[in-house]
């Protein structure tokens, strides 16, 4: 799964996601692509899930970008424990994804193919998502 190397501080606040992407909301490297239509925090597993789809779908055909990567520690503590103590340590890592930002792009493939494995990928992510083609 992905996670950064390396990192300037451990822990993070969890912060908001506000407004819609300001960048990475055209297609840049495929002719289709996975567009997210809501604000949310896509995690590693997700990311991976969805990777596995998309490839398992094309059976390995034509090339696939993932346009996102989780570089946000989220921290939790364990249950049942007391107030206080200081923050929790990192679960796992995350995403914060912005309406309007392109997660995947496959290239070399039929339009019908990409299209059912961008809907494959879609399902495994906590969020709505649009099949978007590139314009030529």
């Amino acid at each position: 799964m992905l996670s950064p190397k390396k990192t300037k501080f451990r822990k993070q606040f969890k912060g908001r996601i506000h407004g819609s992407a300001k960048g990475n909301y055209t297609l840049n490297y495929g002719s289709f692509g996975l567009k997210a239509l809501e604000p949310e925090r896509v995690t590693s597993r997700q990311i991976e899930a969805a990777r596995k789809a998309i490839t398992r779908y094309l059976k390995r055909a034509g090339r696939m970008w993932i346009r996102i990567f989780p570089d946000v520690p989220v921290s939790k503590k364990p249950a049942e424990v007391r107030m206080g103590k200081g923050k929790g340590s990192i679960e796992f890592w995350a995403c914060r994804v912005k309406p309007g930002r392109i997660m995947f792009e496959v290239d070399g493939v039929e339009l019908n193919d990409a299209r059912k494995a961008m809907t494959l990928a879609a399902a495994k992510l906590p969020i709505k998502c649009k099949f978007v083609v590139r314009n030529i």
